[in-house]
């Protein structure tokens, strides 16, 4: 069983950074791939991220490629996503996810409460 916490969501400007962070509890976080998806309103979750169990591979969708980066710390038990160059089309609710490695959601067993990032214009 793993335990998903997210935070470091919040308002910000167009053109703004932010970094969230999803902490978990349990000594086998290094055993699975992470995931970070977004839930638009009134649209489907979405594949934002994913790496790697040991970091070594990450993949993005097309649309927050070279402004997103994923990354993971297996002693923190913690997943990162350090977003810049924000727009306004990358405001949703986030999720980080563990499981494997996959753009698919249906891969990811365990999902965290969310995290609600607003880019204002």
């Amino acid at each position: 069983q793993v335990q998903l916490v997210e935070s470091g969501g919040g308002l910000v400007q167009a053109g703004g950074s932010l970094r969230l962070s999803c902490a978990a509890s349990g000594r086998t976080f290094s055993s699975y791939a992470m995931g970070w998806f977004r839930q638009a309103p009134g649209k489907e979750r979405a594949f934002v991220a994913g790496i790697s169990r040991s970091g070594g591979s990450t993949n993005y969708r097309d649309s927050v490629k070279g402004r997103f980066t994923i990354s993971r710390d297996n002693a923190k038990n913690t997943v990162y996503l350090q977003m810049n160059s924000l727009k306004p089309e990358d405001t949703a609710v986030y999720y980080c996810a563990a499981g494997q490695y996959s753009r698919s959601w249906l891969e990811y067993d365990y999902w965290g409460q969310g995290t609600q990032v607003t880019v204002s214009s």
